[in-house]
């Protein structure tokens, strides 16, 4: 009821609003007051604040809100069925819950905060309220289970493509699940599939995306940054929500449904990793080389220092000039 109040308050006044005069209002303390912002703030609320002046709504909020995004989605299948949470455990977890429960073939899921959001190796992936786009995609390709991997390849595409028409942003695709910009991680990709040894039953690709986080903690400042940062300005998120699932949904298409493989190309000129020294593990045994190629399969190709070519499918890969490594040496 204090929010309610608080907002309602803030959308009548054109300035600043004193934390007495709202204390008055709303027959508070003043630290009542600035916990309530706090919340609405978290909840996407614009909230300006000045000393000795007060507090102001800039605008309306950045929700992301089932109808609104429906309505200006443009996708035939991708989004239709789309399940919004204000906090989940993690919303590929909820995706799988839902895929084990028939959900159909091109929902989503989406939270404003994960308690649980998860990168690869399990690491912990922080999803702040308000400030990203955190969701996943159940998908139910027809194709046989080496095809995964392509699906993480696809999706960066999307988001990359996303990034540079939609925000202006300057994102490059580090393979093979990373999106960066200025040399830092705005975005992460996680696939994951239940299969046979013939068949998909499903597969869930989970996007975790900053957008408008102003700053990060000390100990990921280095290596993580965001829309906002990258750009200057906030950005829609429900935008560009709605732009990935329609960039996504048509590179599945040409993909899965028409076969057409064009896609690699258009990947490997926004692959950053391309033409870099790369060191990466493979089976448990270090593999260091230059990057030359992504393959059809979504493997990396390095030539190493004999000059044999090496596939590397997946594991910890560290490219030069990226997330603070170092610069090449010579091959």
């Amino acid at each position: 009821m204090e929010q309610e109040i608080l907002l309602q308050c803030l959308r009548e006044t054109e300035g600043y609003l004193s934390g007495e005069e709202l204390s008055r209002r709303l027959g508070v303390s003043r630290s009542a007051v600035w916990k309530a912002v706090a919340r609405l703030r978290s909840e996407g609320y614009p909230i300006a604040s000045a000393p000795r002046r007060g507090y102001r709504l800039d605008g309306p909020p950045d929700l992301l809100e089932k109808g609104t995004i429906l309505a200006g989605l443009k996708t035939q299948t991708f989004g239709r069925s789309l399940s919004v949470f204000k906090s989940v455990d993690s919303t590929n977890e909820e995706a799988k819950r839902q895929a084990a429960q028939g959900a159909p073939h091109g929902a989503v899921f989406l939270a404003e905060r994960q308690t649980g959001g998860k990168g690869r190796l399990g690491r912990h992936w922080d999803s702040p309220p308000g400030e990203g786009v955190w969701m996943s995609l159940l998908l139910r390709p027809a194709g046989p289970p080496a095809e995964a991997s392509v699906l993480t390849l696809l999706a960066g595409l999307a988001v990359c493509n996303t990034l540079r028409g939609e925000c202006g942003c300057d994102a490059w695709i580090k393979w093979p699940n990373d999106i960066v910009a200025g040399g830092k991680k705005l975005c992460g990709i996680l696939t994951e599939v239940a299969a046979e040894m013939d068949r998909i039953h499903w597969a869930v690709v989970g996007i975790g995306l900053n957008a408008n986080q102003g700053a990060f903690p000390d100990e990921i400042a280095w290596k993580a940054t965001s829309l906002r940062l990258e750009t200057g300005r906030r950005v829609e998120r429900s935008a560009v929500l709605r732009r990935i699932l329609l960039e996504l949904e048509e590179a599945y298409r040409l993909y899965y449904e028409e076969r057409r493989p064009g896609f690699l190309e258009a990947y490997q000129a926004r692959c950053i990793s391309l033409g870099r020294r790369v060191r990466a593990e493979r089976g448990g045994n270090p593999l260091e080389g230059e990057a030359v190629a992504v393959t059809a399969e979504g493997d990396l190709l390095l030539r190493c220092g004999n000059g044999r070519l090496e596939a590397v499918r997946s594991g910890e890969v560290s490219v030069q000039g990226i997330y603070g490594e170092p610069g090449p040496q010579a091959f």
